[in-house]
């Protein structure tokens, strides 16, 4: 079914509108999930109806998060409304148990726990995650340009919202990223001499023939193997998989005592807002690093620290 010329189309429309390959995927799963659902029928012979069947069985049956459930909307809204050119209208399913749970974090005596039990290269990559407050994907997707040891910066580009933003980059880093650089431009040169480099967004290698020989388009964290570009089909160099850090701080964790909380790569960046909010800084700057579109999502971190009770004494501390 991934080759059916349904889904290429829905595939090349979603190229043509920009938006990444994570989400590319996403939504192509969401709506193969979909089809599958109704038993084949194609989607242009259902509507809200069947929309409306398809989410609310996803809260009610598959007790789906909702964020979950959201992006299956989105996915959703997308084929209808610019590939199929079908209004779905107030479609009034059941929405998906909303549960607010505070983020897990971690103290700097437990970040420094954790980064003492990785290899030079993951230990970056988790100074990044708690330095700069970055997305796991957000930190491998970085370029060569990306990184501003001048002006203390780094520039995330295509974020979440498919939005760009710049964010601190603490100077205990500087010398190890020079490293790091330095290593990613030998194997770029070392590829270069066979033809191939990075991997480059859109279709910039075909406006730029000879954009995979520049520095700046090189990856920081570059895959150890050459894959094939899903667009153009031309051989290059990835960026490396998340499923290696992962990998690599469940091992650390399994040397730690921390296993009293759930550590993911998230959590460094939860740690990263509350260190912040906890050294005074406002919410707003917070938020613009973070990235997050709306105030009230940074907001949680509050909780997590303890500011929305403050100044409130327990009944305890009276007796």
């Amino acid at each position: 079914m991934g080759k059916s010329p349904f889904l290429n189309h829905i595939r090349q429309e979603l190229r043509l509108r920009g938006y990444s390959m994570r989400t590319e995927k996403t939504y192509l799963q969401w709506i193969k999930r979909y089809i599958y659902f109704h038993r084949l029928t194609h989607p242009a012979q259902m509507g809200s109806v069947e929309v409306r069947a398809f989410l609310t069985w996803l809260a009610n049956e598959q007790n789906v998060a909702v964020n979950t459930q959201k992006t299956a909307l989105n996915a959703l809204a997308f084929l209808y409304q610019k590939v199929l050119h079908i209004e779905l209208g107030d479609l009034d399913f059941q929405h998906a148990r909303q549960y607010r749970r505070l983020p897990v974090v971690l103290t700097p005596a437990e970040v420094g726990l954790i980064l003492a039990q990785l290899d030079e290269r993951n230990q970056l990559i988790f100074s990044l995650l708690y330095g700069s407050g970055l997305r796991i994907t957000e930190c491998l997707r970085l370029r060569i340009q990306d990184i501003g040891l001048t002006d203390g910066s780094i520039t995330v580009r295509n974020g979440k919202g498919n939005k760009d933003r710049k964010t601190v980059l603490g100077q205990r880093l500087h010398e190890p990223l020079k490293n790091q650089i330095q290593q990613a431009l030998v194997i770029q040169a070392e590829d270069n001499q066979q033809g191939y480099g990075p991997s480059l967004p859109n279709a910039l290698g075909k406006k730029y023939p000879n954009a995979f020989r520049q520095p700046a388009w090189m990856f920081l964290f570059p895959s150890s193997g050459l894959c094939k570009h899903p667009i153009s089909g031309e051989l290059c160099r990835h960026h490396l998989h998340d499923s290696v850090p992962r990998k690599a701080l469940k091992v650390a964790l399994a040397k730690t005592n921390l296993h009293h909380k759930r550590v993911s790569c998230h959590t460094f960046r939860h740690s990263f807002a509350t260190q912040l909010l906890e050294a005074g800084r406002d919410i707003r700057t917070v938020q613009e690093l973070l990235g997050h579109s709306d105030v009230r999502t940074t907001q949680i971190y509050t909780h997590v620290i303890g500011q929305h009770f403050a100044g409130t004494r327990s009944p305890l501390d009276n007796l």
